[in-house]
């Protein structure tokens, strides 16, 4: 009797574990044991801060689920953002927002081709803003207690790849 009842305890407590929404899952591995990688999800969107007290480091983040959210948004809580690059393997993005201007211009390529620069019509276009800790959009560098925010383009998980790793520099020294 006593075996029936830890097992129904066992039970219950299994089904009052399991993933409600089926959250996607993840692998992270980051190259500083400082930085932090954070998950938010809803719906059919994941949003993925890292937060980087160096300023400089890289990410990879493995699928472990059979494919990737619909929508999957970065957060990089930086102070500036002078180089970023994401890469799946197949294809690399490059993004460099200026910090040494009054208008803060996002650059965008691919494959490190940075004598192409991507434009809003290109499937790999990457929308990149910067969001203050009042989650309104800023317009000046350094940020301070706020995030870029960087929704990757679909097109970057067209062939569904295992993974993909971040690099970032905050500001070059």
């Amino acid at each position: 009797m006593a075996g029936h009842r830890a097992f129904l305890i066992l039970m219950i407590l299994s089904i009052g574990c399991t993933n409600a929404v089926d959250e996607p899952r993840f692998s992270i591995t980051t190259k500083r044991d400082d930085d932090k990688v954070e998950f938010q999800f809803r719906a059919d969107t994941t949003v993925i801060s890292v937060h980087s007290p160096f300023g400089i480091s890289q990410t990879v983040i493995e699928r472990i689920d059979e494919k990737w959210p619909d929508t999957v948004t970065l957060r990089l809580h930086l102070k500036a953002l002078e180089n970023f690059q994401i890469t799946n393997g197949n294809v690399t993005l490059h993004a460099a927002v200026s910090s040494h201007t009054d208008d803060q211009m996002v650059r965008q390529w691919k494959d490190s081709k940075e004598d192409s620069p991507l434009d809003s019509k290109s499937p790999f276009w990457m929308e990149v803003r910067m969001v203050g800790k009042d989650g309104e959009s800023m317009t000046t560098i350094p940020l301070q207690d706020g995030y870029f925010e960087i929704l990757l383009p679909r097109a970057f998980f067209d062939d569904n790849p295992k993974s993909f790793t971040v690099n970032w520099i905050d500001f070059y020294r």
